[in-house]
């Protein structure tokens, strides 16, 4: 078929009501769509030879759509509301003098809207010269009423449509492009494969504009079967094994992808090979809500392209965060070698760490202290809290009873000790880490709310938050779970004590998330 074609009387569209306006007002034409075009003008005989002029054009296969206003103040209300105007048909004088040249200077500073074609029809020319108007006006075409004969009104509205697709097409590829490269480095960021997964498929959906429903799928390498990991959009209630929710089609797309460990993307939907590893192969499968047009299908593997990359650093950083945790553990089971009597104790403390945090994070305590860094690394660092008891002779260490005064004194050093080797440990690494945190807890988690603790006798504030949250973490365990020296005691007993030293031993807001945390927690949580 030709760019312009003559259409069936019952193809083109003569109400300027359209019931299938799109709920998002701001999105730009879809191909399906036909072409709107605005007709302003007050005279009726203008507005029906006009529509005579334009009727059955079909241009690029798609037929006109004629919407009509009698003044330009009617006109701005109707592209206000419909933001996918191609041309505009635009008398100059109408209910005052300069009507329309008012009408295209809001057009383009107001509406703030560069891609409809404005072309300015006018019957008394000496009102609005030409020249004059063609440099003050961001117009696009100028045209006399009395020269325009029906083969030049077509002429001129089928140039505008021209220039208006090919202008949308480079602002669709502009906005596509940023919301890939938004898209994509927000992936990065993300620090698990579910998350990942879940942040791809409502990535695709802002890219496109439209909602998805995506599936993440894994298929065993020993076995070859395959099963859901997750779902969103119309799949979000896969929890597990309902990959029968899956046409045959759409099975044997995603088993071509695996074996040929490669994207595919097609109208209908599109596969993006995810991860493979020896044990496991992961994919995502992704249905859109309406038919893809040829510039989304690109920008669609433009982004699968842009995938490989962040998979391939999140892989990095699975295997990096795995061996930074086994070092965090092994150095803590190096100190609980020596202090065989708390056990679990340091997974607890971690645990109970990261639940105090999200408690004040919900609460909204702290929102400058609470960084993301520390969410993501404080519980971690807890692990380390009495990591300087490798400095401790065993003598002071094990001996059962009181300490004498000296000795208690030699005790005590622990936490200077522990975080002088984090110090040096983290100055190595550079940079914010779970060193970072570590250090702070290890120096501070023996500190009082109001001084009276140790090593420094620091006091509120300058004790760092993270140290302040352990310290409640540190006794809470301690208190709840059996030493040599003593039996566990009930949990209502341990935040007794704990509540008794609000304001002087502990920070009261995290005394109050503490609380929070016991009351909204299942006991067997607590180990």
């Amino acid at each position: 078929m030709s760019e312009v074609a003559v259409a069936d009387d019952e193809q083109f569209n003569w109400l300027a009501d359209d019931p299938e306006e799109s709920k998002d007002k701001g999105a730009l034409v879809r191909s399906a769509q036909p072409w709107r075009v605005l007709v302003v003008d007050d005279e009726p005989d203008v507005l029906h030879v006009t529509t005579l002029a334009l009727r059955g054009i079909q241009f690029r296969g798609r037929p006109l759509q004629l919407f009509y206003a009698h003044s330009g103040a009617e006109a701005f209300q109707l592209l206000q509301q419909h933001k996918d105007i191609a041309v505009i048909l635009l008398d100059v004088v109408m209910e005052t003098e300069d009507a329309g040249l008012v009408l295209t200077r809001r057009v383009r500073e107001e509406l703030d809207n560069p891609l409809v074609r404005i072309i300015l029809r006018t019957g008394q020319p000496g009102m609005a010269p030409e020249q004059e108007v063609i440099v003050d006006y961001d117009i696009n075409d100028y045209k006399a009423k009395s020269e325009l004969t029906s083969r030049q009104l077509f002429t001129s509205v089928v140039a505008s449509l021209r220039a208006y697709d090919t202008l949308l097409s480079l602002e669709r590829s502009r906005l596509g492009l940023e919301k890939v490269l938004d898209a994509s480095g927000q992936l990065f960021q993300l620090r698990s494969l579910q998350d990942f997964a879940s942040g791809l498929l409502h990535q695709v959906g802002a890219i496109l504009g439209l909602g998805s429903g995506g599936l993440l799928l894994v298929r065993s390498q020993q076995t070859g079967e395959l099963s859901v990991v997750a779902g969103t959009g119309k799949f979000e209630d896969c929890q597990v094994d309902l990959i029968d929710r899956l046409s045959p089609d759409a099975v044997q797309t995603v088993q071509g992808s695996l074996q040929q460990h490669a994207h595919h993307v097609d109208a209908d939907g599109m596969v993006i090979h995810v991860l493979s590893d020896p044990k496991d192969q992961y994919v995502i499968y992704a249905t859109p809500s309406e038919n893809l047009t040829e510039q989304e299908l690109k920008l669609l593997k433009l982004f699968c392209d842009r995938i490989s990359t962040a998979v391939e650093n999140l892989a990095l950083f699975e295997s990096l965060r795995r061996t930074q945790t086994a070092t965090v553990v092994a150095l803590a089971d190096l100190a609980e070698f020596r202090d065989d009597t708390t056990g679990e104790h340091v997974l607890r403390v971690h645990r109970v760490t990261d639940a105090i945090m999200a408690e004040l994070k919900r609460a909204g305590a702290y929102p400058e202290e609470l960084s993301s860094q520390l969410l993501e690394y404080g519980g971690l660092a807890a692990v380390l809290h009495d990591v300087g008891k490798v400095s401790t002779p065993d003598r002071i260490l094990h001996k059962p009873g009181s300490l004498e005064p000296d000795e208690m004194h030699i005790m005590r050093q622990h936490a200077s000790a522990g975080e002088r080797i984090l110090a040096k440990a983290q100055e190595m690494q550079g940079g914010i880490s779970y060193l970072t945190f570590a250090r702070d807890i290890a120096g501070g988690h023996h500190e009082h709310w109001d001084g009276q603790g140790y090593p420094l006798g620091l006091a509120g504030h300058a004790i760092p938050l993270v140290a302040r949250i352990v310290a409640v973490a540190d006794v809470f365990d301690a208190l709840t779970h059996d030493r040599p020296y003593k039996k566990a005691w009930p949990i209502d007993e341990a935040m007794r004590f704990i509540a008794e030293r609000r304001g002087r031993q502990f920070d009261p807001l995290v005394v109050d998330a503490m609380e929070s945390v016991v009351e909204q927690t299942p006991a067997e949580f607590w180990g």
